[in-house]
């Protein structure tokens, strides 16, 4: 089977050892931290962000001990300094009115032309690239996969408290970025020509500046030969992350087989997609999505299963068993979400439900 490479990107909350409260001291963590890993730790915008990102990885397995590693190297540089490190979508209480804005010409810029849109952008997410043939390919194969994204987000959301509130949603984290522009389910586009024109009307009218402006929850990435899928919040856990990796993976690899045999999975519009990922980022795992082929609601739980099905012939191949078979846990488990709102339930305080996320986040290391 052709290598459809990993790499997988994680934003991690800076906090408070005490109050745990996010903290703006992402450059005290960095300087340690750019001398052991390099490029593989990134500045945010704001200050109390960390983001830790893989070397390409040639399979799963490599992956996970990618990001095992970069989370063990993450919380012991943040230890030395005094702090923690968590990994949810949104922190449950703190004010992102509070939390200061990274130097740098860039993050300037942005916040120049949003405003408050960019600055109240505190989220958190996981961003999956997996390798492609070719743009070509790759942009068919984007179009396709746009129908599954809601069945991931449904697994990851982990975004259930916002300033202090329990917003009712799952993720609340989509609700945040939803403001920003050229955020969501991407529009279908029939060819990489057609494509190219798109962002080249965008530059050339100084919308964007290149193509990582476009911050889609699927994209074909503008400078690496990769498919990258957005759409996840950050989730707590070592497991879920490489769960989550490992179905992405097999969706690409099973749509890439497809395409080679002039087969394919049927494109739905984005304006269908839509409901669904509103429904996942509302009810998470206990959403009933659409399947718009029998034109019915349909639980979540059995929509997994028929992706799974989808999937099965790939998985052996691409050495993710393991991985794919820890959505049975998940499914059992429930999501970040879920178990953040379990604490909560059973704690009505939230700066325990931030203590049960930082014990999550170096969970199995």
């Amino acid at each position: 089977m052709k290598k459809f490479t990993l790499g997988i990107e994680e934003e991690f909350q800076i906090l408070d050892s005490d109050t745990f409260t996010l903290r703006s001291h992402m450059s005290k963590i960095l300087e340690g931290g750019k001398i052991l890993l390099k490029e593989r730790i990134k500045e945010e915008m704001h200050q109390s962000v960390i983001e830790m990102g893989t070397n390409v990885c040639e399979n799963i397995t490599q992956a996970r001990d990618e990001v095992s590693y970069l989370r063990q190297q993450v919380i012991e540089l943040a230890n030395k300094e005094g702090l923690k490190v968590a990994a949810a979508g949104t922190h449950p209480f703190s004010m992102w009115s509070e939390q200061h804005i990274t130097p740098n010409p860039r993050y300037d810029e942005l916040i120049a032309e949003m405003k408050d849109v960019a600055r109240s952008n505190l989220i958190f997410g996981m961003h999956v690239h997996v390798g492609i043939p070719n743009r070509e390919e790759g942009l068919q194969i984007m179009n396709v996969a746009r129908y599954f994204l809601p069945h991931l987000y449904a697994l990851s959301t982990n975004s259930p408290f916002w300033e202090g509130r329990d917003t009712g949603f799952k993720s609340f984290r989509s609700k945040i970025f939803d403001k920003f522009p050229r955020t969501g389910i991407p529009p279908y586009f029939s060819s990489v020509a057609e494509y190219d024109k798109f962002v080249d009307v965008l530059v050339k009218t100084n919308c964007i500046d290149n193509g990582k402006k476009i911050w889609w929850d699927i994209r074909l990435h503008p400078f690496y030969p990769t498919v990258e899928f957005r759409v996840c919040d950050m989730v707590m856990t070592v497991d879920e992350v490489t769960c989550l990796a490992a179905l992405m993976q097999c969706i690409i690899a099973k749509l890439h087989n497809l395409h080679q045999k002039n087969q394919s999975f049927r494109s739905y519009r984005r304006v269908l997609i839509n409901e669904n990922k509103w429904r996942a980022a509302r009810w998470g795992m206990e959403a009933k999505l659409i399947d718009f082929g029998k034109e019915e609601e349909v639980p979540f739980k059995t929509l997994i299963n028929e992706l799974l099905d989808f999937v099965e012939d790939v998985v052996d191949e691409l050495g993710c068993r393991n991985e794919v078979n820890y959505v049975y846990q998940m499914l059992e488990q429930g999501s970040g979400a879920d178990r953040q709102l379990k604490v909560f339930n059973e704690t009505n305080d939230l700066k325990e439900v931030v203590k049960y996320i930082v014990g999550e986040t170096g969970k199995g290391l």
